[in-house]
């Protein structure tokens, strides 16, 4: 079954004309070129693959493209072309939070999730706020302060 799906991507009404069970995170690298969402477990637990829909952190190894219809979908290449994006980008390259940096834009898109809810979190609310995120390198301590450091930083954008 081939199904045209429409939705926005990174600001932009886009479609696309595919099987509807084809996984969101093949789309978003192989038909779009979006490479900064990352297949790390494919099982939608370690959170390399985030993305915002709707404004909701969900892991797009684990939703078919039909079901995004009509959504509005961030990758952390749409985020990075939005202030609060540059400032957390940049708070985690100051912060020293990039080590192999695989699970970054996954990250990334967890801190912008929390920061807009909770836009002045404590360190209790940072470590449940990406939670669903694994690293392998860090050991979260520079990821935590690093989005410590967004907060300060982005005083009024959250």
């Amino acid at each position: 079954m081939i199904d045209e799906i429409r939705f926005t991507l990174n600001y932009k009404e886009v479609a696309i004309t595919c099987n509807p069970l084809k996984r969101l995170l093949d789309v978003l690298r192989e038909d779009f070129g979006l490479f900064g969402t990352k297949e790390a477990c494919g099982e939608g637990e370690c959170g390399a693959c985030s993305v915002l829909k709707d404004g909701k952190i969900v892991t797009t190894c684990m939703i078919p493209v039909g079901a995004i219809k009509g959504c509005n979908i961030v990758t952390i290449e749409g985020l990075r072309e939005t202030k609060r994006g540059q400032t957390i980008i940049e708070s985690f390259a100051d912060g020293g939070a990039v080590q192999c940096g695989f699970c970054i834009p996954g990250m990334i898109i967890a801190a912008e999730s929390l920061l807009s809810h909770h836009p002045h979190p404590t360190e209790e609310e940072i470590r449940l706020g990406i939670a669903g995120n694994l690293c392998r390198c860090t050991g979260y301590d520079l990821i935590v302060e690093s989005i410590k450091l967004a907060s300060k930083r982005g005083e009024g954008l959250w």
